[in-house]
């Protein structure tokens, strides 16, 4: 594949009137699961919701020096605008779910007819979540229990509003929004902060991530321990699953990521970040091995990290090596398009790039084992009347 290109980058207008802790860090990026809208933490306790996709004026290419601010207002009259939303808190954590027409409440968005009812969540430094309608900018409610930072967030992707939330006070909460926001478990088993939370796309797992050398693994049924998942030589701060629920993947400041049967808990394989010495100027201070964010492509065969020594790799499933670096400076977080073709990846001094992802067209054996694996355990693979290199292939053992 082609090196990842830079698209277009967003940059945070001037800070307002805000104390100057309130870091200008975008910790946070994120696509509505219909790929209609986009949000990030642009710093500054403001969250900016854009309309996707945008026209390509509204783009701040990357050799602009002027601000985003406002661009997308510019747009006709009738089309979605962008928002900006005040949180009065750092944000950390975004995620979006789509509202069921069909729930009712007190707190219920009020779509315009035709539109989709979208909801943001925002996890802030105080503990507090604040959900939000997209279409508006309206706060709908504000989840209330987190004594610390509110690091990450995840909805299940069924479109059932189970939200779960992870925290520096070392515990995961679930919380049901279609009951007003009621919380309904306190995931307790972390020692330290944890980074990041992750439901398997069929709902029935939960990933977490913690300043620890193991992941957990949770049930989402009965919100109670399946395992630990222990490899890693140092934190672990990110988590994702595969399209088919059949792969975890963790990423580490030991500067691995750590392919999982989440099923078995047995390592796969493991992908190094080696350093590429002729694309980056290292100097002695820079932690080289440290990894902030691993994300899953939305067919299933690529991976994208983004690690401190200032690289954006993608990652084909079946290679142990990467097979494209881009250079990026102090990326946080990255993520992929629901619809394929790019990644957007979140820096440290607030911006937002839009990088170009390898397009592929998923072989027919690929389509079948992720359509028989969205709904089959690794057990229940290995228990079919089938040939053993066929049960590799759907356990994804052949690499």
């Amino acid at each position: 594949p082609e090196e990842p290109a830079l698209l277009a980058e967003l940059r945070p207008g001037r800070p307002q009137r805000y104390d100057w802790k309130s870091s200008c860090e975008t910790w946070s990026v994120a696509f509505s699961p219909d790929g209609s809208w986009f949000a990030w933490s642009q710093g500054h306790c403001v969250v900016k919701l854009i309309p996707w996709p945008l026209e390509e004026a509204e783009l701040c290419k990357s050799s602009e020096r002027k601000s985003c601010s406002g661009k997308a207002e510019a747009r006709s009259r009738g089309a979605a605008k962008e928002k900006t939303l005040e949180c009065g808190q750092i944000v950390w954590g975004l995620a979006f779910s789509a509202w069921p027409a069909a729930e009712a409440g007190g707190t219920e968005p009020t779509c315009a007819v035709g539109l989709p009812c979208l909801i943001l969540a925002t996890g802030l430094n105080d503990g507090q979540i604040k959900i939000w309608e997209v279409q508006t900018g309206h706060l709908l409610f504000s989840l209330l229990g987190h004594q610390d930072v509110v690091r990450d967030l995840s909805f299940a992707p069924n479109g059932s509003l189970i939200l779960v939330s992870a925290s520096r006070d070392k515990t995961l909460r679930v919380w049901d929004l279609s009951r007003d926001g009621r919380q309904v478990q306190v995931l307790s088993g972390h020692v330290q902060w944890v980074y990041c939370c992750s439901i398997s796309p069929d709902c029935s797992m939960l990933c977490s991530a913690a300043g620890e050398k193991s992941a957990l693994l949770w049930s989402m049924r009965s919100y109670t321990l399946i395992r630990r998942l222990e490899g890693h030589q140092s934190s672990v701060v990110s988590c994702d699953f595969s399209p088919d629920s059949a792969l975890l993947v963790t990423a580490s400041y030991d500067a691995c990521v750590i392919m999982w049967d989440p099923y078995t808990g047995e390592q796969l394989r493991t992908l190094r970040h080696v350093p590429l010495q002729s694309a980056v100027d290292y100097s002695p201070e820079v932690h080289t091995s440290s990894l902030r964010s691993v994300c899953f492509s939305p067919e299933g065969l690529y991976l994208a990290t983004v690690a401190d020594d200032r690289l954006l790799r993608i990652w084909a499933l079946e290679l142990r090596s990467p097979v494209a670096f881009a250079p990026m400076t102090n990326g946080l977080c990255c993520m992929y398009f629901p619809h394929g073709g790019f990644i957007a990846t979140g820096t440290r001094d607030g911006h937002v790039q839009f990088w170009t992802a390898p397009r592929v067209l998923s072989s027919l054996k690929h389509l079948c084992r992720k359509a028989l694996r969205t709904f089959l355990t690794t057990y229940q693979v290995l228990a079919l009347p089938i040939p053993r290199k066929l049960k590799e292939f759907l356990t994804y053992r052949t690499f």
